[in-house]
């Protein structure tokens, strides 16, 4: 019997098991999330997932932030889209976050020291132009290869960190417009790639490092509107120092010493203005201005007449000739305010050296020829001279001794009767102004001797008491300084304060038209104009005016240099405004005045932000010269109408134009002196405004009030009635009291302060006394 034959395998068999030999492979294979753990490789962005020291600093910086707006609302996921760019403003090289570019996205709170640390990567910062607060990181100390930094235009408060030192490649730091405190570390100065560094309107102090004049790479630097003292080191460009450090030059990335932009403006520098200035061949701007420099201005400084474009060094303590060349490019305006310096104008010019008178021949051969003797006849006479001169001088000492002893009894005998008489008319005066409504003393001045030291002390009405030794004596405080003059906050032996202004010499008007001057603004009361309440005449011919002190300063400060978290809500402005509008409406109907230097620095605010207008009238006490100064002070700060560079003299119509700039300033929150893409203040809110993006005219403060309340059509209202004050042509322009009745009209109940006060209101002086403001 034949068995059955055995089959071999068939190709289905064969392929059966190749398809197990896979299944097994692939059950062995790590799985596909541990691969792209171990690779880190990202389809989108740059190709690779963002490392987890930098997300996890992402979003510590995210927590520290508050984003009213939700720009970072992006910012949130796994982390795996960090480096794709779906993260607003985040920028990745390689895994690592190498910019962060938030710019004008409304954000405040902090910025994280944590998360900016761990970004080790990072080179650019860029987060101006926002409400961040707190300090600025130490742990920027840990990103080496940081090269631009850009913090402008915030609240960050502090010192800045010695620890910026680490930043070994850093290219621009910008910190300017915020409320840095303390001295400027020297460090900053580590990096020889550093171009700009601009730390201006802070409140940094001490001395200006001299590692930074020193610095080979700058090409910009601005350290202006701060609160610096000290010499300017003599370091620049590579300039001997005293430095302790030896300042090491090092090679620089734009080669050495190539600094084009220098301002040291509006800070409290003394001593001379250093040499090594001249050795900056390329310099096109240099601004020194209102400081304390002392001594003259070194003539080499004519050598960069050539290259610079700006100059300024006015109101210093400088003395000496002005170098020619400087005076001939820039004019007056350049150095105007310094006293003892000559010859930058017709009007100032140097004092000649007297040429020695010839001799004649018998002088020179007495000269030659040694002692003259004298003969028997002139030895008596000048004997006989010198006895009568002796005898006269003793008859004359007599006369004087008894002119003096019969004035003296004379005024013994008399002071009983006048020390008794005194009392009644001054009592029954006092009766009859009660009796008719007024408070005593009302319209009237009080004149006192200067005491020890001499001079003149007049008061008029209001409730402070003090002598001319009071005044004299009190402890001042220096508040800030204008073209007038320097302003103290002075402190009465009682406590009381006072502020003081005391107006620069050679500047005001004689004593027999100043005191006829004073006395009309000494009578001027109204709830926003600060009154006079004083004035003293000293004895070698200065003057002083005694004001009301106003606790919360000026405007200017309380918009711009607030402490962090104090928020001023759209009510407190539109006091502030209606309030200012008010008391230049009185000045322009009442009084017949044109303020002619309104700006918000001489509006100040009183403990209820009540604004009351400082400064006006002042323009009558000063020469025509001082008040040219002024107006050209007011277009440097950018609310000087533009009609005034060709009139060279304010009316009522500029008055509103600069009225109009100060409620611009109130609603953006933007001093008008900085330039925005080179437009003004008026000029950059048009612009906005044309392009229908009004929204982003307006103070993120108000945007939130707009957003919480009703007020949205009140700040419309009142931008519209701003561009209408600020139109260039002046006819258009509204009257003061136009202005100040559609301001009553759009939010009704904001007085601004106009309610009674203890002046007793805005009590009328009658407008023919006061004459038109010249």
């Amino acid at each position: 019997m034949l068995l059955p034959r055995r089959r071999r395998p068939t190709r289905l068999l064969f392929l059966l098991r190749c398809c197990a030999a896979v299944l097994l492979l692939l059950l062995l294979a790590p799985p596909p999330a541990a691969a792209a753990q171990g690779h880190r490789h990202h389809p989108s962005g740059d190709g690779v997932v963002i490392s987890e020291a930098d997300y996890e600093g992402l979003q510590a910086i995210r927590h520290d932030l508050s984003d009213p707006y939700g720009f970072l609302r992006s910012w949130n996921g796994s982390g795996l889209t960090a480096c794709s760019g779906e993260w607003l403003g985040v920028k990745c090289v390689l895994g690592s976050v190498v910019a962060i570019t938030l710019p004008w996205r409304g954000l405040s709170g902090t910025l994280s020291q944590r998360g900016l640390g761990q970004l080790t990567r990072l080179r650019r910062l860029s987060l101006h132009d926002n409400a961040i607060s707190g300090p600025v990181p130490a742990s920027l100390g840990f990103l080496p290869e940081l090269r631009g930094l850009y913090l402008f235009n915030n609240r960050f408060s502090g010192g800045v960190p010695a620890s910026i030192g680490g930043c070994v490649s850093l290219q621009a730091f910008d910190a300017s417009s915020n409320r840095l405190t303390g001295p400027i570390p020297p460090a900053v100065a580590n990096s020889t790639k550093l171009i700009r560094l601009n730390l201006s309107r802070n409140a940094l102090s001490s001395e200006i490092p001299a590692e930074v004049a020193a610095s080979a790479s700058l090409l910009y630097l601005d350290l202006s509107y701060n609160n610096l003292s000290g010499p300017i080191p003599d370091a620049f460009a590579g300039a001997d120092t005293k430095s302790p450090s030896n300042l090491p030059k090092r090679d620089s990335i734009t080669g050495r010493y190539q600094l084009v932009f220098l301002s040291l403006a509006h800070n409290a520098l003394d001593g001379p203005i250093p040499e090594s200035l001249a050795k900056l061949t390329n310099l096109q701007h240099l601004d020194l201005s209102a400081n304390h420099l002392a001594g003259d201005i070194p003539a080499t400084l004519d050598n960069l007449t050539a290259t610079l474009h700006s100059f300024n060094v006015s109101y210093n303590n400088l003395s000496g000739a002005a170098p020619p060349s400087l005076a001939n490019k820039f004019g007056e305006p350049a150095f105007t305010g310094n006293i003892l310096l000559c010859g930058y104008s017709a009007s100032t010019p140097c004092p000649a050296s007297p040429s020695p008178a010839p001799s004649s021949p018998a002088q020179q051969d007495e000269h030659h020829g040694g002692r003259r003797r004298f003969s028997t006849k002139e030895l008596i006479l000048i004997i006989a001279g010198i006895v009568v001169g002796v005898l006269i001088l003793l008859i004359l000492c007599c006369l004087l001794l008894c002119f003096l002893t019969r004035k003296r009894s004379s005024s013994s005998s008399a002071a009983g009767t006048r020390s008794g008489k005194q009392a009644a008319p001054k009592e029954a005066a006092d009766a009859a102004a009660a009796g008719r409504g007024e408070k005593p003393g009302s319209g009237a001045a009080e004149v006192e001797s200067g005491g020890d030291v001499g001079g003149k002390l007049v008061h008029f009405d209001g409730p402070l008491a003090f002598t001319a030794d009071d005044l004299l004596c009190a402890t001042a405080e220096i508040m800030g300084k204008s073209t007038y003059g320097t302003v103290y906050k002075a402190t009465l032996e009682d406590g009381s304060l006072v502020a003081v202004k005391r107006l620069r010499e050679k500047i005001t008007k004689g004593h027999k038209d100043f005191e006829a001057e004073a006395a009309v603004l000494g009578r001027i009361r109204h709830p926003n104009l600060l009154a006079l309440r004083a004035y003293y005449l000293g004895p070698k011919g200065e003057k002083l005016l005694v004001f009301d002190y106003m606790p919360k300063g000026s405007l200017s400060s309380f918009l711009h240099a607030r402490a962090p978290n104090t928020p001023v809500d759209w009510a407190t402005r539109m006091t502030i405004a209606q309030g200012t509008a008010r008391g230049l409406a009185y000045l322009h109907d009442d009084m017949s005045i044109v303020h002619g230097n309104l700006t918000a620095s001489n509006v100040l605010l009183d403990e209820q932000c009540n604004p009351k207008i400082s400064d006006f009238g002042l323009s009558r006490l000063m020469t025509t010269v001082a008040n040219s100064n002024v107006l050209a002070a007011a277009g440097a700060l950018g609310y000087r109408a533009p009609e005034l560079s060709k009139l060279k003299k304010a009316n009522a119509k500029t008055d509103v134009y600069s009225l109009g700039v100060i409620i611009l300033e109130l609603l953006t929150g933007k001093s008008p002196a900085e330039s925005t893409n080179g437009m003004d203040l008026p000029q950059w809110v048009a612009s906005i405004v044309k392009e229908e993006w009004t929204s982003e005219v307006f103070d993120l403060e108000l945007m939130r009030d707009a957003a919480a309340g009703t007020v949205g059509d009140e700040l419309v209202d009142t931008l519209k009635l701003a561009l209408h004050c600020v139109d260039p042509a002046p006819s258009v322009r509204p009257e003061a009291r136009e202005v100040l009745k559609q301001l009553e009209q759009i939010r009704p109940g904001s007085d601004g302060g106009a309610g009674p006060s203890e002046e007793g209101g805005g009590a009328h002086v009658p407008a023919a006394s006061a004459g038109d403001d010249e």
